[in-house]
């Protein structure tokens, strides 16, 4: 995700879609965790990609349970079958990695806004994989080999996104949960920039 562009707006005006509230708050520390993974150049080589594909295994398996949890399924009638980190591990097994172990300070038991803004900074992740695939295939990797975790979603990445944003901006939020929306989207980047550093330093 990117940072949107912005318009002065009547104060009778209906705030920004809470997507796009979301993403124009999270866009610095999105772009400082693009800058920090391209720092690491984890398309290089097969090493440096391994640390980075257990980063994203890191990140994706703290996420399972709240991609399986029963009642956000209700609200999100695919939700689990977006989740990927099984793909992720495969990923792992398919290049002999070790799988790391859980990194202290994963999200515990988050309320509702909070885990589907989680989940939607993961989902987000997906149109950036577009590129990263195409990067992936160049090192002798692919969809069913080692970056499955980066593969197309059923039905196309930007579907997926609208279709997911759709029903999280249609749902209602008290004004505390919008706060805890807005805490989450830092918070879940932040996340990432956390494990990043972890699983390329264990390796310095």
């Amino acid at each position: 995700m990117s940072a949107i562009e912005t318009h002065a707006a009547p104060a009778a005006e209906q705030p920004a879609l809470r997507s796009a509230r979301l993403r124009q708050a999270s866009a610095v520390l999105h772009d400082q965790l693009e800058h920090a993974v391209g720092a690491h150049a984890p398309f290089e080589s097969r090493e440096s990609y391994g640390r980075f594909l257990q980063m994203q295994y890191l990140f994706q398996s703290e996420l399972k349970g709240l991609y399986n949890d029963p009642e956000l399924n209700q609200l999100f009638p695919d939700l689990a079958s977006r989740c990927r980190a099984d793909a992720a591990l495969a990923d792992l097994n398919d290049l002999g990695l070790a799988v790391p172990a859980a990194v202290p300070g994963a999200l515990i038991a988050p309320n509702r806004a909070t885990a589907l803004t989680w989940i939607r900074v993961s989902e987000g992740s997906k149109l950036g994989a577009a590129i990263l695939i195409k990067r992936a295939e160049a090192m002798g990797l692919s969809e069913s080999f080692g970056a499955r975790h980066l593969a197309e979603p059923e039905g196309g990445r930007m579907r997926g996104w609208k279709a997911f944003n759709a029903i999280f901006d249609a749902l209602p939020f008290t004004p505390t949960e919008e706060a805890d929306a807005d805490q989450a989207a830092v918070d879940a980047f932040s996340r990432l920039q956390i494990l990043l550093q972890h699983t390329y330093s264990a390796h310095a």
